[in-house]
């Protein structure tokens, strides 16, 4: 039954509406006074159902793609609710005169885009991608939460097979872009190492369409190639040898990393409260960006100085029992053997590695999985704890206790009980080892 004719409403209509009620909302959980409502669908719901709902709960509109779900003139009727809010994202960015700086990598992303945003507002008014919204949805919806204020914008990008970064780079359209690197992450839907850099130089090919300018480390073998292959030209060096334009070295990370730096004039060193000498990189590359955008040793320095590492992702978490190196928030081949390699070199007396299964590798997880267990159990760690169905595969062939499930990892914690220990706790999201920490 239809309640109420309407006809479909254009973009440019939209952004009026938007403009007044700039608050977007994909979760009726989550409406707000004069918000707008778009009602998304999944494969197992359909949120036009809830659309009215939306609106009894302060909701100013609601965008819905289903005429018979409209109740009055504040229901807005599109084609296409996901390509609706994907078109609005697109037309905002067009509004918005700033530099935007698209972030994508196999790993470090998350930590990349936080170190950037954190010496960049040591000078700008800036804006960057809350958590881990970098997708098809949360990339539109991290690009309508630029207000006019905002003088640099930090976008992250994810994606997990080939062309998702190329629909996301034409959203947010960034003026600059830097790939933290390339590794063994998402291989499946990927299609392996190969599809992973295809994948991800979709970013530099944007970059090279649109004359951006793209900052790159020239340590990297694999961006090098990337970058030739796309013909980059406005290219913004970062490393650890001479010629580039930000020439850095680690100092120390036992536990935390210290680096010296250098952008040719002058020679500066930053302690930071990161763990984990694969993050060096990462440092290096929010120093290059905040030298590029004319900041001031010193003010990168503050920035790099005062993050606190959150969301577990290389935290160091001192418990009543150990302490515990918290990196559980994802987990890919490349980011456990850095992490591994980043335990042997922190000072300890006792230590132990809990890991989790990697997810999304395809036809290449049993031996990606035999690797991690290969290298862990040479690690001469005191001991090592394996935890799901594909590392349990290998049991016996190595070094380590192995338990299918993180439940009977749990059991075994809780009764024989870490203490003293180094701990490194990583594994894929959906292995939720945070639920091993209360043992720790």
């Amino acid at each position: 039954m239809i309640f109420f004719t309407i006809g479909m409403i254009t973009t440019e209509k939209l952004y009026e509406h938007y403009q007044k009620n700039s608050t977007i909302s994909t979760d009726t959980r989550n409406i707000t006074p004069g918000c707008i409502f778009f009602a998304l669908k999944g494969d197992h719901f359909n949120a036009n159902e809830f659309a009215a709902q939306a609106i009894e709960k302060g909701a100013a509109f609601a965008v819905i793609d289903e005429e018979k779900y409209a109740q009055s003139d504040r229901f807005l009727l599109v084609e296409d609710v996901l390509g609706c809010l994907q078109d609005l994202a697109r037309h905002h960015r067009k509004q918005l005169g700033i530099p935007v700086i698209g972030l994508t990598g196999s790993n470090g992303k998350t930590t990349s885009k936080e170190l950037i945003n954190a010496v960049l507002s040591e000078r700008y008014k800036t804006f960057a991608t809350f958590g881990n919204l970098n997708n098809h949805i949360g990339v539109p919806l991290s690009i309508l939460s630029i207000t006019d204020d905002v003088q640099i914008a930090v976008i992250e990008m994810g994606a997990n097979h080939q062309k998702e970064i190329e629909l996301l780079s034409a959203i947010a359209q960034p003026t600059h872009g830097i790939i933290t690197n390339v590794g063994m992450a998402h291989l499946d839907g990927f299609g392996g190492f190969e599809g992973v850099k295809k994948g991800k130089a979709e970013l530099y090919a944007y970059l090279k369409q649109t004359n951006g300018y793209t900052f790159i480390n020239r340590d990297n073998p694999h961006l090098l190639e990337m970058c030739m292959t796309a013909g980059l030209n406005k290219l913004i060096y970062y490393g650890t040898e001479n010629g580039n334009a930000i020439k850095g070295e680690l100092k120390s990370s036992d536990p935390f990393i210290e680096v010296s730096w250098t952008n040719h004039e002058v020679s500066s060193s930053v302690k930071t409260n990161l763990t984990g000498s694969y993050n060096f990189e990462n440092i290096l590359a929010a120093i290059c960006i905040g030298d590029f955008f004319d900041m001031a040793p010193e003010e990168i320095n503050i920035g790099l100085s005062n993050y606190q590492p959150k969301n577990n992702r290389s935290q160091l978490n001192k418990t009543e029992k150990n302490t515990v190196i918290c990196d559980f928030y994802n987990a890919n081949p490349s980011s456990m053997s850095a992490a591994l390699k980043n335990l042997s070199v922190i000072s300890a007396d006792k230590k132990t590695a809990i890991l989790g299964d990697m997810f999304e590798l395809g036809p290449e997880s049993p031996n990606q999985h035999e690797l991690i267990a290969k290298q862990a159990s040479e690690s001469g760690l005191d001991q090592i704890i394996f935890i799901g169905k594909d590392f349990y595969a290998f049991k016996g062939n190595f070094k380590g206790i192995f338990f299918e499930t993180p439940a009977e990892a749990d059991r075994y914690l809780q009764e024989n009980l870490i203490h003293d220990h180094l701990v490194l706790l990583k594994g894929s999201r959906g292995m939720k080892l945070e639920n091993l920490l209360k043992h720790l």
